[in-house]
């Protein structure tokens, strides 16, 4: 009794199409005369997972087959795979997509069908108040349209592209290499299927034409960099009536002198005097919004950070703003009058007045304590 198609791959009857190919791959593999020259029995099983592949990668072959067997198959007008091209070209259907060149039938396209226009990328520097609140733009930009006098096709008026003799109209071309069809581009129309005669005097048969066109830009407020927006039908034309590609705007935006941002949040260091520092004050500050004010506390030292809720960046998805971080560099006076250096001076005896008092009150003091605890361990050791 013969195999069953199911047996000759390894797989069950109620096998998925995906398992059914992975399974005729991997016995193609196995048996390829290219891998066993020679080898008779190689290559009858070769064919025979040829067969049952091509059984049960159609689904109408594969129902026939379910239900009334081999005998029915015939019944339907099916003898088998054939001739060594038929089963050859399984093989370029399967491992095209592992190797690249394509199924062994190559598909005939339509001449006339649209084709869409490429995709085109500007790159836009915008300052970094304009992406934090957003800014209106007006660029040119300049691409390829559909040419109008031809309507995209490339020919002269009155006049229609040709089927390509080489590829006849497939835009590929198969070429035989030891048992694999390898399929490639057609080198006559590049993939185009059709090769034009009377081209079009204006775009001279490429069916586009270059033009400078000036295009709106609306950039939403809290743009970075790196931020991309897609304006959809203003890349490149289309050709035979295809629609037109999109255009990709690649935001860039310039540093600020004095505030600096991490996504929503934006940092800014903000100098204060050494003495409105130490009596605290409260300080106009500017933010990317305007100027607000921040109390700074008596004592404060370099370094100290604030936080100004909602005073930072927009969120390009809604949702509020971002905070902004205030950090104060307390600053000491490089040029002072006689008077300010005189209080200084008075300013630092009083304060080493305090100083020393402080520090051998507490010298004293510990001292002391340190003495009385020696005497008192000097009573226990004594009574004891």
């Amino acid at each position: 009794m013969s195999k069953s198609y199911y047996e000759i791959l390894g797989v069950s009857k109620d096998a998925s199409a995906e398992a059914i190919k992975k399974a005729y791959r991997k016995l193609a593999m196995k048996y390829h005369p290219d891998r066993n020259q020679g080898d008779t029995e190689a290559e009858e099983k070769f064919k025979e997972a040829a067969e049952a592949y091509e059984v049960l990668s159609d689904a109408q072959k594969r129902r026939i087959y379910d239900t009334y067997g081999k005998e029915g198959l015939r019944s339907s007008g099916y003898s088998g795979p054939g001739s060594s091209e038929d089963i050859f070209s399984h093989i370029n259907d399967l491992f095209g997509d592992l190797f690249g060149f394509g199924g062994g039938r190559a598909r005939r396209r339509d001449p006339n069908a649209p084709v869409q226009g490429e995709d085109l990328r500007y790159d836009i520097r915008i300052s970094f108040m304009e992406a934090v609140h957003g800014v209106n733009r007006q660029v040119e930009v300049t691409k390829r349209e559909t040419c109008w006098t031809c309507e995209g096709s490339g020919a002269r008026p009155g006049h229609r592209p040709q089927v390509c003799p080489m590829c006849q109209g497939r835009g590929q071309v198969v070429r035989s290499q030891g048992f694999f069809q390898v399929t490639t581009t057609c080198p006559r129309c590049h993939g185009a299927g059709q090769v034009i005669t009377d081209p079009c005097t204006d775009c001279q048969g490429e069916g586009l034409v270059n033009r400078s066109k000036k295009v709106s830009i609306r950039i939403p407020a809290g743009v970075d960099t790196g931020s991309r927006m897609r304006l959809a039908g203003e890349g490149e034309g289309g050709r035979r009536g295809g629609p037109s590609g999109d255009l990709y705007v690649v935001i860039h935006v310039d540093e600020h002198e004095h505030f600096q941002r991490d996504g929503q949040t934006i940092y800014l260091r903000l100098p204060v005097s050494m003495v409105r520092a130490a009596l605290g004050c409260e300080a106009d500050v500017p933010t990317i919004h305007g100027t607000t004010k921040l109390k700074i506390p008596a004592g404060s030292q370099s370094g100290e950070r604030f936080v100004l809720r909602g005073e930072g960046v927009p969120s390009l998805r809604g949702g509020g703003r971002g905070d902004m971080v205030v950090e104060i560099q307390v600053q000491t006076p490089t040029k002072l009058t006689k008077e300010q250096k005189q209080l200084l001076r008075e300013f630092e005896d009083f304060s080493k007045e305090q100083e020393e008092e402080g520090f051998f009150s507490r010298l004293f003091h510990g001292n002391l304590g340190k003495q009385k605890k020696k005497s008192g361990d000097q009573e226990k050791v004594a009574n004891a």
